[in-house]
Formats: structure tokens, sequence, C-alpha cells
């Protein structure tokens, strides 16, 4: 309970720390001199549940009851379903059937490197683990 209250807190900071870097980026960058309130509020409010939504769901893999296929299956299902509910409602993305499967590719190929780089990664540090208990 503890890590999920200490990611909840991360994520939601962390969403309205992007939230406020992507509007200021959007004013200076983008030359616009005014925004408007009503879109600033709904696109922080999905900034931060996103934070909190990305930071909260890899506890899955905490679970170890569930081996790794599954765990990573209800990662993935849930992320990709949330944030495609979240975008609908938000207007970030657009309804149609393009577009949806558009957003399925864009998930299943970033999801895909995303995973695949965390595995080589953590595969590395336990070669690294196992040959530190060797010498020892």
């Amino acid at each position: 309970m503890n890590a999920f209250i200490f990611r909840s807190i991360i994520g939601i900071f962390f969403g309205a720390f992007i939230a406020v870097m992507t509007t200021s980026a959007l004013i200076y960058f983008g030359g616009q001199s005014t925004i408007d309130g009503l879109l600033f509020i709904k696109d922080a409010f999905g900034y931060i549940f996103c934070g909190w939504l990305f930071t909260v769901t890899p506890l899955y893999f905490k679970i170890r009851s569930l081996r790794l296929p599954m765990q990573t299956a209800l990662h993935f299902l849930t992320v990709t379903i949330v944030y495609f509910i979240l975008g609908l409602w938000i207007g970030w993305i657009q309804i149609g059937v393009r577009n949806f499967l558009i957003y399925l590719a864009i998930s299943i190929f970033g999801y895909a490197i995303g995973w695949i780089g965390f595995y080589l990664y953590f595969k590395n540090e336990s070669k690294k683990l196992n040959k530190d208990l060797r010498r020892h």
C-alpha cells in the first residue's frame, strides 16, 4: 500500500509538471499569447491522470503470484485501454477506425520497445549480480 501511495504522489506531481511544461512550450515556441482556460484545465487533469496511471500500473510487476506474461498483458491492457478512453474524452485522439488502428499500432510498437529495453536491462543486471556472487 505504501508503494501505491508513494507512486501515486510522484505520478500526480510528474503529470502536473509535464502539463505546465507543455503549456509553457506551447506559449513560448508556438507563439500563442493566450490559452483557453477550460482546455488548459482539461489537458492538465489529463496529464495528471496519465502521470498517475503510468507510475501506478507497473505495480503489476510486483505481484509475485502472477507470471511475467500475465503481468505484461495486464499492464499493457490497462495502460492502453485507459489511455485510449482518456484520449477520446479529452480530445487527444479523434474518434474513428483509422485513428484507433494508428493508436493501437503506436501502442504496440512503443510498448514492445519499452518492454524489450527493460527486459535486456534487467537481464544484464542479473548477469552482473550472478558474476559478483560467483566471485565471493
